[in-house]
């Protein structure tokens, strides 16, 4: 998810952010000397060591998603501000390369099936399949309206978008980059997930404060599951194996367990202001979150419900997580690190 001057999506005219830093003010004001805007109201240390930091190239602008493909330990940053995709080798800590030119990038995602690395150009409208080996641009196609998050499905080889303001998802062919389609979500909208256990597709649709479930093979809309007690829903993940997606509302600081099957809501829990970049370790059971307020919370899964074990500030800009499923290490990037650099920051679970 991108920002307005460095909060949320490079939009200088967005009424709802308007509105959320007009209140972030008044209660940074009434706050008691001394006291931390940045910590969650009911903060916890997290259950996470420091592991290193890789500087990273580029200046201290916005990062935004991140993808990893574990067997080859490559983790593909998008660096929104800079219009580039950086590639770290996370276990020899060092930059491979970069790939410019990417208009205010937004989501990517590697399909190590595919060598391949699609990225949302976003200042373009277009979505574009970079080779994993080279870097190099190999297709691209037009997307709707601010293209953001990703999801690849296997099963037909789709790469689906969602086009933000636009409402929609672009269906584009993994192969060729050409348009399948596109759906229409009747408003704006989050992010886009696969579900390999029920075959459908799943969208956190802000607009309408539901999760749209779609069927893959025709392009419609199956069922829409209602959120209530969820402001604005955006980041998303899920867990197959337990039937459950978890939902980030970004504007009430409330991560939602959904039941995809039974169409409910099953917990609800609170994390840091402006939680936005999910990433779930299945082998562990542990979703991470990180918020646009810097706040990582990490909530253990048990039978589809998320429970609280962490919540507190990592680090100003940590509003990105990838999680790698083989170490369980989590890899933050961030504008500014410990040498006043941009850099992607390593942590480890508590032994």
């Amino acid at each position: 998810m991108g920002t307005t001057s460095s909060i949320r999506r490079q939009r200088v005219s967005r009424p709802r952010r308007a509105r959320a830093v007009t209140v972030a003010v008044v209660a940074v004001l009434s706050l008691p000397a001394g006291a931390c805007s940045q910590e969650p109201a009911h903060s916890s240390p997290l259950p996470l060591r420091s592991v290193g930091e890789v500087a990273l190239p580029g200046d201290g602008s916005r990062f935004d998603y991140a993808s990893l493909d574990s067997a080859r330990a490559l983790l593909f940053i998008a660096h929104l501000g800079a219009s580039q995709v950086v590639e770290v080798d996370v276990h020899n800590n060092t930059v491979v390369r970069t790939v410019p030119n990417l208009s205010q990038v937004h989501g990517v995602l590697v399909v190590p099936e595919r060598h391949r690395v699609y990225a949302t150009a976003t200042g373009d409208n277009r979505m574009v399949a970079l080779d994993e080996d080279t870097g190099a641009v190999v297709n691209q196609a037009q997307t709707g309206q601010y293209p953001d998050g990703l999801a690849y499905d296997p099963k037909r080889g789709a790469v689906w978008t969602t086009n933000e303001t636009g409402g929609t998802e672009t269906v584009i062919d993994a192969g060729t980059a050409a348009v399948r389609g596109s759906v229409d979500l009747g408003g704006e909208v989050g992010n886009v997930v696969y579900d390999p256990a029920t075959d459908r597709m799943l969208v956190a649709v802000q607009g309408r404060g539901d999760l749209a479930v779609i069927d893959p093979a025709t392009l419609a809309v199956a069922t829409r599951i209602g959120l209530p007690g969820c402001d604005h829903p955006h980041g998303l993940a899920l867990a197959p194996a337990v039937g459950a997606a978890f939902v980030a509302c970004d504007g009430n600081a409330t991560l939602l367990s959904v039941d995809v099957a039974g169409g409910r809501v099953t917990s609800s829990n609170p994390v840091g202001d402006g939680p936005d970049v999910l990433a779930y370790d299945a082998d562990a059971h542990r979703l991470y979150v990180a918020a646009e307020s810097g706040v990582v919370s990490v909530l253990d899964e048990r039978d589809g419900k998320l429970h609280g074990v962490g919540s507190d500030h990592l680090a100003d800009g940590a509003h990105v997580v990838a999680v790698d499923p083989a170490t369980h290490h989590s890899y933050y990037p961030i504008p500014s690190g410990s040498g006043g650099h941009p850099a992607l920051l390593e942590r480890a679970p508590n032994p």
